[in-house]
């Protein structure tokens, strides 16, 4: 399976994870060109999460979260706040969580990191 499609499979089953977990989803990769890209938006009650989802199928180049840069978290903050500014939706608040999918297992961590607005 090449990269691409175990992106999409690993989102697929971050997806279903959310889901099953009671989660609302709002949306799934919403790009904005030189902006950023979200993988999946959510509702956890009230409380509205960005998720960004890390596939692997080995772990040659270390665990999913090892791959998150600082260049990378900048981008998923400027997303969602364009994707706040655009879509204007009722919430008591947001958080950024991280799910990884390695070798079909699913880790999910709340608050994965924080934005300075």
């Amino acid at each position: 399976m090449d990269k691409y499609a175990e992106g999409i499979k690993g989102e697929e089953l971050a997806k279903e994870y959310l889901i099953n977990n009671g989660y609302k989803i709002l949306a799934q990769n919403v790009n904005y060109p030189n902006v950023g890209e979200l993988d999946i938006v959510a509702m956890d009650g009230k409380i509205m999460v960005f998720v960004e989802v890390r596939t692997r199928s080995d772990n040659v180049f270390g665990h999913p979260f090892e791959t998150f840069t600082k260049s990378k978290i900048y981008k998923v903050v400027k997303a969602s706040r364009r994707f706040l500014y655009d879509n204007k939706i009722y919430c008591e608040g947001y958080r950024y969580d991280a799910i990884a999918v390695f070798r079909g297992e699913i880790e999910h961590i709340k608050d994965a990191f924080y934005a300075k607005w």
